[in-house]
């Protein structure tokens, strides 16, 4: 009872390397390198600039018209004469003003949809961050359990050789050791794959994550702070808010569009005998080509703003939904008494080393602990994935 057993000094040491240290937030230094080089984000910038001056470019102005004739009379003096006509169009005045601020409301909205693509492709990247703290956890709690194992290994191998000991436990450890060898080798393939994808994300420059503990979290404990925060926060509301402003502006910018359009222009005719210059001044009266257009935006406009409640309605439903899994989450974690967990492997060793079990009851209720880890690991990233999710705006 004096020292101390193998397997409790290896298990506490790792509970204490993996709780009580602080490690950097590498998490974060990868996501900038990842909305800085990738590739899909960069596609998505220059679309949005691309949308951007298509939106500004409905209010140019059409471009001027140029006409020249040339005329010759079938009479004896064979008189000639030419034609120079220039002629610039353009709307009333105050619909390149509505159409300006329609464009500069649909830009915001474009913006706002780009950030959600860029914040959806980032909060994939961390999922995958989280995913290889996950597997390098389990890695280091596997490479743990093989120190243990092979300790056992080399003892029980020398019980076989005193006889102290029997073959079907012998070859339940050999199987346990196999076993371990295997979880190990599948936790590397997992980890070089996750690591693989979070490359590609990069542009195949190269990440490293070997932390093995997660980034700190905020704590989420009052609903109404916690909704009101996520409701401000909140992308998607910010996007079809834009839109809707945009399309109660294009109901504006139509009922202008019955205005007249007006044309000025210079004209020059030319004879044998003299010139004539002159100007022209003409308008036109939209009276059959914006028929509908003011109730199409309307209908439009009432759509947008229809859908805008029934996001805010849904997406409100949604947050309160998440602060009652984050707190029924964050309940289950803290049901796990890791210490206790530890404690009974250090006394099952010390009831194996001592005789009061076999090695076959030892991995029986051994190997209900480490499925305890198991479920305590996955929890534990299902909760940060959860918490990712909810302050996935901030990315």
């Amino acid at each position: 009872m004096k020292k101390r057993t193998l397997l409790g000094a290896i298990l506490l040491q790792f509970a204490f390397s993996i709780y009580a240290q602080t490690v950097p937030n590498t998490v974060d230094k990868i996501l900038q390198s990842i909305d800085r080089n990738n590739k899909e984000i960069k596609a998505m910038n220059e679309d949005a600039k691309a949308k951007k001056m298509e939106n500004l470019s409905v209010n140019n102005l059409s471009d001027p018209t140029l006409s020249y004739a040339s005329t010759y009379a079938n009479d004896a003096d064979n008189n000639h004469s030419t034609e120079f006509i220039a002629l610039q169009s353009f709307d009333f005045p105050t619909q390149y003003i509505s159409r300006h601020k329609q464009a500069k409301l649909q830009n915001v909205a474009v913006t706002k949809e780009q950030e959600i693509g860029r914040r959806d492709l980032l909060l994939k990247a961390k999922h995958l961050c989280l995913d290889i703290i996950l597997l390098n956890k389990e890695k280091e709690f596997l490479n743990k359990r093989v120190e243990v194992s092979n300790h056992l290994y080399s003892l029980f191998n020398k019980k076989m050789e005193e006889g102290e000991s029997n073959a079907i436990e012998f070859n339940k450890l050999k199987m346990e050791v196999m076993n371990l060898k295997t979880q190990v080798s599948q936790n590397n393939v997992n980890h070089r794959t996750a690591l693989q994808q979070l490359l590609a994300m990069n542009d195949n420059i190269p990440v490293e994550l070997e932390q093995a503990s997660y980034p700190e979290v905020k704590s989420v404990d009052d609903l109404n702070k916690f909704r009101e925060e996520m409701m401000a926060s909140d992308i998607d509301l910010q996007a079809i808010a834009a839109y809707t402003k945009a399309a109660d502006k294009q109901v504006t910018v139509e009922k202008q569009s019955w205005l007249p359009k007006f044309e000025v222009g210079f004209r020059r005719n030319t004879t044998s005998v003299n010139a004539e210059n002159g100007f022209i001044i003409g308008g036109t009266l939209p009276i059959f080509e914006n028929r509908k257009k003011v109730g199409i935006a309307k209908a439009k406009a009432l759509s947008t703003k229809y859908m805008q409640e029934s996001v805010r309605i849904d997406r409100e439903n949604a947050i309160i939904a998440m602060f009652n899994e984050i707190q029924q989450m964050k309940a289950s974690i803290d049901a796990y008494d890791l210490s206790l967990m530890y404690n009974y492997l250090d006394l099952l060793k010390i009831s194996l080393e001592s005789g009061e079990i076999s090695l076959i009851e030892y991995y029986v209720e051994a190997e209900d602990v480490f499925s305890k880890f198991q479920s305590f690991f996955e929890l534990e990233n299902r909760y940060q994935k959860l918490i990712a999710d909810v302050y996935k705006n901030s990315l």
